[in-house]
């Protein structure tokens, strides 16, 4: 005979999603901002990809890697926001056990991938303003692609072991996560099990992840200030500031959210705090990344306009 929790574990697979948004006018006016922050992230990150696509100019490491960033944007804000909002006005807050899999697994694998390319791309500008002469030889197109096949790898490999183990904890009682998608911190406060050990490799894998990485980036951004501070140009120092400043805001948003999130015992987690950590790396990141990193960019704001032109010329001529 099963006992009460065995026949959770057997029958009650299902996990429930409590979501983001209650179902109000304030709800739903919070939906139709985060459905414009969802298009306009798509539509920022697609038309950057092919931006560097089309345009030969734009076939450097620099943004080789910023294709990678928006590829790595548009599958990370579309595993969390269209279920969101389908559970939301459908009223159906379910989710299948092997669905909350998948989106855990595409999720850490999206959010590690995210933060190391990050990284590399902090270290390609590092090499470009420190070390311009030896660039070619440090960070060439062949280096750029390996280390974002890198970055894609360490992301995957990461989520495997982490999905994997979240995924067989046994689940007892409620099966309702206070969250807006599967996610790991929430996941753990509904197992019946003591998961203090791997707390302990969540910690190890965040500072490998999110800690490190940012150290390099803060380190390497350090170096690029003490460079420009040097320069003569009163106008390249102010460019250079505008643009490091503009880079750091996103990256600080980005991995203070991650490692707050990560790099907190879970007794010192609330559903709310990690509601509002969450928003900033899943949706704000997306939205703002290809502003911030890329549209802003006078050789981007070229490609853009010359893009535009050729595609009004032909229709001219199509007119004609």
């Amino acid at each position: 005979m099963l006992m009460k929790g065995e026949k959770n574990q057997t029958f009650g697979r299902d996990f429930i999603l409590l979501g983001l948004l209650d179902p109000n006018q304030y709800g739903l006016l919070f939906l139709s901002l985060i459905l414009i922050m969802f298009i306009a992230a798509i539509m920022g990150n697609t038309v950057l990809i092919l931006l560097i696509h089309l345009d030969s100019q734009l076939h450097t490491p620099m943004y080789v890697l910023l294709k990678h960033l928006s590829f790595t944007d548009i599958l990370n804000i579309s595993n969390i926001v269209p279920m969101m909002v389908s559970n939301y006005i459908s009223g159906r807050k379910t989710i299948t056990f092997e669905g909350c899999g998948f989106q855990l697994f595409f999720y850490v694998s999206f959010v590690g991938t995210e933060c190391l390319i990050l990284t590399v791309m902090s270290y390609d500008r590092y090499v470009a303003i420190c070390h311009p002469l030896r660039y070619p030889i440090l960070m060439n197109h062949r280096i750029s692609i390996i280390l974002a096949a890198i970055c894609w790898l360490g992301g995957t490999i990461n989520s495997i072991i982490h999905t994997t183990y979240v995924m067989l904890l046994p689940y007892c009682g409620t099966r309702t996560i206070e969250h807006f998608f599967c996610e790991i911190p929430a996941m753990l406060r509904l197992s019946c099990v003591d998961t203090s050990q791997y707390e302990d490799r969540v910690y190890v894998s965040a500072v490998f992840f999110f800690l490190i990485p940012f150290s390099i980036i803060l380190f390497s951004y350090g170096q690029i200030l003490r460079i420009v501070l040097h320069m003569k140009s009163k106008e390249a120092q102010k460019k250079a500031f505008s643009t490091c400043s503009s880079h750091l805001a996103v990256v600080a948003m980005y991995y203070g959210s991650v490692i707050f999130t990560y790099m907190r015992p879970k007794s010192y987690h609330t559903p709310g705090q990690d509601k509002v950590l969450a928003i900033s790396y899943t949706i704000l990141a997306p939205m703002l990344n290809p502003v911030i990193y890329s549209l802003r960019n006078k050789d981007v704001l070229y490609a853009l306009k010359k893009v535009f032109g050729k595609a009004r010329s032909h229709r001219n001529e199509n007119l004609g």
